[in-house]
């Protein structure tokens, strides 16, 4: 059975050598918000994660919210095994499927059957695997010819097609998803909400980092919200939404009192 447990996990980032004009741009190069911790020497510590303890078990939904910053997605790359806990324990039942950085792996020189093998290949599945499924991601795609051609020639959408038709080719367990990206045309949008749909379905565990409250509302059955990488809330969706927004909107909340 599928099952995340984490206890007191923390995350943090060493930055050396930071002085006041350069500290921004390392903070945005690590894609990573979170509490400065005190100095040592020349060396800063961002505390993107600090002391992170939940469960989540078989039929879990969860949506991720906070401000950019709030350590949505270093918790995402925890989960994805992309960083591992500076102090705390992670223990991860079941094999994780991340739809993190859907471009990864893909190369403008290759062209776009070469780059289904490659990216396949990232994603852990076998040339057997991958060749059982190349038609199926092709037809997918609706990139017909264009797929023996190199992924230089395509527009951006067409690329986009390609790398989510690889990327969602998988048979999750626990899906770990950052956004959900438009990829092109309004056909197309919906073949990709239909896909996201199923894999949400087919899944154990689902945890979504987005923006939109509409769809964890539709999807999710909890939430987490992170504050500064600290938990500021974990359970139900509509408590934890109806707190995040009397957290955010205060003014407004003060006006219907």
């Amino acid at each position: 059975m599928t099952h995340i447990a984490l206890q007191n996990v923390s995350v943090e980032f060493p930055i050396y050598h930071a002085n006041a004009r350069s500290f921004k741009k390392q903070l945005i190069r690590l894609g990573t918000g979170g509490k400065l911790l005190k100095s040592a020497g020349n060396t800063v510590t961002v505390k993107a994660l600090d002391d992170l303890s939940f469960e989540l078990h078989h039929g879990d939904r969860v949506g991720l919210i906070g401000h950019n910053g709030a350590g949505k997605s270093t918790l995402l790359r925890v989960l994805s095994r992309i960083y591992e806990p500076s102090s705390g324990q992670l223990a991860i039942e079941g094999k994780v499927s991340p739809l993190l950085d859907l471009m990864f792996g893909i190369e403008a020189e290759s062209t776009g059957m070469e780059n289904i093998t490659t990216r396949g290949i990232l994603l852990g599945f076998t040339l057997r695997e991958i060749r059982e499924r190349a038609q199926a991601i092709a037809d997918f795609t609706g990139l017909g010819d264009y797929l023996s051609m190199p992924m230089r020639t395509y527009s951006s959408g067409m690329r986009l097609r390609l790398a989510f038709g690889v990327a969602t080719s998988i048979a999750p367990e626990i899906l770990i998803l950052d956004e959900v990206v438009g990829a092109g045309d309004a056909n197309f949008m919906d073949k990709a909400k239909a896909r996201l749909n199923e894999l949400i379905d087919q899944s154990s565990i689902v945890v979504l980092a987005t923006h939109s409250n509409e769809m964890i509302a539709q999807v999710c059955n909890k939430v987490i919200w992170l504050d500064a990488g600290k938990l500021r809330f974990f359970g139900d969706v509509a408590t934890g939404l109806a707190q995040y927004y009397a957290a955010t909107h205060p003014d407004a909340v003060a006006a219907n009192d």
